[in-house]
């Protein structure tokens, strides 16, 4: 239990001195940019390379993974619904608006809280893959697409997120996995270095912009923020749990897997999208926040009804 605290207690550190470094006048806005286009072009790719190399893929092919994805479905598609009848909100804006409900922080948080909580880093892997491999590409293409000014169309969605960097990186990942082969040290060693800068320059790129930016809620509907942070602290776990326990008959400490890592918070990589595109800034940083904060007692809940 204290692990779990620990991970999400590194995580408001490193968010704290970029709010720190913001407040004290060492950096300005454009600061908060710069970062988060390094981790969105260079960082990020190398660390999914890396990462998912080191993944067994067996894992996605696994029964849970169905319950996963409808843990991300039903509150990415309810957002979209919602968002686009009430707030009359732009694709671009459905795009991170869905995410911000439904993306979980399955990797700089996730993986530690696989591994100390659950027991194996494994068992984040169908909903890491799920993101990446499904999710994100997807995302993205629509993400390029509203930025074009025009629909998405079928050869967006199959060739556009293939000339995306964090889609590259995630897919020469997937092959060394598959293969079996292994980059050569000189290769690997720098890719891990500039990998490792991918997670501290997000989390400190959003600490840079929760000092710099709005206030809580800025200018969007306070109805909007607790659509958002409900889906995403609430449904999405009831979700997979309903679906893994009642429709696959998943028990024990398989079931609590997947309930845990539905209940992850939104991760800080959807306001690193929502910078690049200038799409549902103040949403995405806002409900990262708020998911962040909630999700602690949320996890430990589902830790003391589902452990054993």
């Amino acid at each position: 239990m204290l692990d779990v605290l620990s991970g999400f207690a590194t995580i408001a550190i490193v968010i704290a001195v970029g709010a720190l470094v913001a407040h004290i006048g060492l950096v300005d806005a454009s600061a908060q940019v710069l970062l988060s286009r390094i981790a969105f072009f260079v960082a990020s790719p190398a660390l999914l390379l890396t990462t998912i190399a080191a993944t067994d893929v067996s894992h996605v092919l696994s029964g849970n993974l169905v319950a996963t994805a409808a843990g991300a479905a039903v509150p990415a598609l309810t957002y979209a619904v919602v968002g686009h009848r009430v707030w009359r909100r732009r694709p671009g804006e459905l795009v991170i608006g869905s995410l911000a409900s439904s993306y979980v922080n399955s990797g700089n948080l996730g993986i530690p809280v696989a591994a100390y909580a659950l027991g194996s880093a494994s068992f984040v892997a169908p909903t890491l893959l799920l993101q990446l491999l499904v999710l994100q590409p997807v995302a993205l293409a629509l993400l390029d697409s509203d930025r074009f000014g025009r629909r998405p169309r079928a050869r967006d969605l199959l060739v556009r997120p293939f000339t995306n960097p964090l889609t590259i990186g995630t897919l020469l990942g997937l092959g060394l996995a598959v293969t079996g082969w292994s980059l050569p040290t000189p290769v690997l060693r720098p890719i891990e270095l500039i990998g490792a800068m991918a997670v501290p320059g997000m989390l400190l790129a959003y600490g840079i912009a929760l000092r710099l930016g709005t206030g809580l809620g800025g200018d969007i509907p306070a109805g909007e923020l607790a659509l958002t942070t409900v889906l995403k602290m609430i449904v999405q776990p009831l979700v997979a749990w309903a679906v893994a326990a009642g429709l696959l008959g998943v028990q024990g400490h398989a079931l609590l897997a997947v309930v845990v890592c539905s209940a992850l918070p939104t991760a800080q990589n959807i306001f690193v999208h929502a910078t690049r595109y200038d799409r549902a800034t103040t949403l995405a940083r806002d409900t990262i926040l708020l998911t962040t904060i909630g999700s602690v007692p949320v996890i430990l809940l589902v830790t003391v009804l589902l452990g054993h």
